[in-house]
């Protein structure tokens, strides 16, 4: 009977701490429930409120408290992606992608965590993953973007979502005369500095580490992550940054208009929707706005006083480590011009500098001149931005790791020729090519293993290498290290800083 009680107790003590006792978790807005995980070792929490909703007379206005509750709010599933355009299938983005058909609303600012804590004193590394989609696009239910393998590689994953599109990042005079700070149009961005707050008041419940939060994104979510670490309005609450394909220094796509600029055009905006007021404005259905052009993070004097570039040259960003990088095919592409016709094309735009990038980016066939566009596309739009952002953090003293993603996704023909395409790292980087409709190989998985572990450490302890990994090394802007991930992980010099210089000296001037 004895030894039965002992087995007994044993039994009961493993079953205990296999499960996290985190059921319930006070916020500073009240109580709220999740689920678990199939295999019990991952806490779930969906649609959790962080923000008001911003609809009605708060359309256009900066985060508002979330309003108390009384009870326990079940927070088990996605809350609605944001107002946006239809979400369709394109090229290579199939639904794995993309968000959700339906629902979408204005009411959107619910964010969601994935915690493997068994109890609020682990204080575990915080993850913040912040979407792309243009700034007119996205949302947290994309099924890539689950938290839970993350998890349990033992960080706390977030996901804060932020209003896209005209009901993001809209500037109207009207609205900079009512704004207490005199400004209007950078509400997305906004919407994270609200839920990084959150994050502070809120993250040690889950067992997390308010102190070691690193933000990450991808596309436009990285352009975020960018702007994030210039605005003085997020300062202390993150500590590192992940940066994926995107950011603002040189003749950015984002985050270059004045204020002005875009008072400018949402007076143009509000003619052509039939408003003559901010009254009229705020009574348009959501759906009617989305009919004119959506707006794009802007240089608003508050929460960018200055460009982004110019905020980095004063000294004046949030100090972070920082991991970066992009693909070996970030490019948008249709059709590809003939080697004539790109050696012409090259003449006409780069004048007397067309010699010596068509040394750097050859056209010896049509093949080659294809191969070349590509990574011009790919260099203008990415490459340049994030390697600028590397040599700026490098040449401060601060710790910043570079990587390629070079891995060919398996596809069927009709995706072959996009390769390493934009977004591609991202299943891999959160270890999610379950949710991923491709005949993946052995080295796929293996590939995902190493990079979402090469991002956890990051998130960890600010340095991406841990056991049985490929050592990567920090990046230096002698010697120009960086991590190729690829068939098999490896650390190589960059291979095209001659090319990158080349159009970071032209493309800048």
């Amino acid at each position: 009977m004895k030894r039965l009680f002992i087995l007994l107790a044993i039994t009961l003590t493993v079953n205990v701490n296999a499960q996290p006792n985190i059921d319930m978790v006070q916020t500073d807005a009240g109580k709220i429930s999740g689920t678990l995980s199939n295999d019990g070792g991952v806490h779930i929490f969906k649609g959790i409120p962080f923000a008001a909703p911003p609809v009605g007379e708060l359309r256009w206005k900066a985060p508002q408290p979330v309003s108390h509750w009384d009870g326990v709010k079940a927070c088990k599933e996605f809350a609605k992606s944001p107002i946006q355009g239809k979400p369709n299938e394109f090229g290579v983005y199939t639904r794995e992608f993309l968000i959700k058909d339906e629902p979408l609303s204005e009411d959107c600012l619910y964010l969601n965590v994935w915690t493997g804590a068994k109890s609020a004193t682990e204080k575990r590394a915080v993850l913040v993953w912040i979407y792309g989609g243009g700034f007119v696009s996205g949302g947290t239910n994309v099924p890539i973007y689950d938290g839970e393998a993350l998890a349990k590689k033992g960080v706390i994953l977030v996901s804060i979502p932020y209003r896209v599109g005209i009901l993001g990042f809209f500037a109207h005079p009207e609205l900079t005369k009512e704004s207490p700070e005199h400004t209007s149009g950078n509400y997305g961005l906004m919407d994270l500095i609200a839920g990084l707050k959150w994050i502070q008041n809120n993250i040690a419940a889950f067992g997390g580490d308010p102190a070691n939060v690193t933000i990450a994104g991808q596309s436009a979510g990285s352009m975020s992550v960018n702007s994030l670490v210039a605005s003085p309005l997020a300062k202390g609450l993150f500590n590192k940054a992940i940066a994926e394909s995107g950011a603002n220094f040189i003749n950015g796509p984002f985050g270059s208009t004045t204020l002005k600029q875009a008072e400018a055009g949402g007076v143009e905006t509000a003619q052509k929707l039939g408003a003559r007021s901010l009254t009229e404005l705020r009574k348009l259905p959501a759906r009617e706005l989305l009919k004119q052009f959506g707006g794009r993070p802007i240089v608003d004097g508050y929460v960018l006083p200055q460009s982004v570039a110019d905020i980095f040259a004063a000294g004046k960003e949030n100090p972070v480590s920082l991991l970066t990088g992009w693909n070996e095919d970030d490019a948008f592409f249709d059709q590809l011009k003939s080697a004539n016709e790109y050696k012409a094309a090259a003449t006409k735009e780069y004048g007397t500098k067309a010699g010596e990038l068509l040394k750097l980016y050859p056209a010896g066939s049509d093949g080659e001149a294809r191969r070349s566009q590509i990574r011009i596309l790919r260099d203008r739009m990415f490459g340049m931005q994030n390697y600028t952002w590397a040599n700026i953090q490098s040449a401060k003293g601060r710790k910043v790791y570079v990587y390629r993603f070079t891995r060919r996704m398996p596809a069927t023909a009709d995706f072959v020729k996009y390769g390493a395409f934009h977004t591609a790292e991202v299943p891999y980087v959160f270890n999610n090519l379950k949710f991923v409709n491709r005949p993946f190989e052995r080295v796929d998985h293996q590939l995902a293993d190493a990079a979402s572990s090469y991002w956890v450490n990051f998130a960890k302890n600010g340095n991406p290498n841990g056991p049985g990994l490929p050592n990567w090394p920090a990046y230096t802007t002698g010697a120009k290290q960086i991590m190729l991930l690829g068939d098999k992980p490896m650390a190589v010099p960059l291979p095209d800083r001659a090319a990158l210089d080349f159009m970071v000296n032209v493309t800048g001037k």
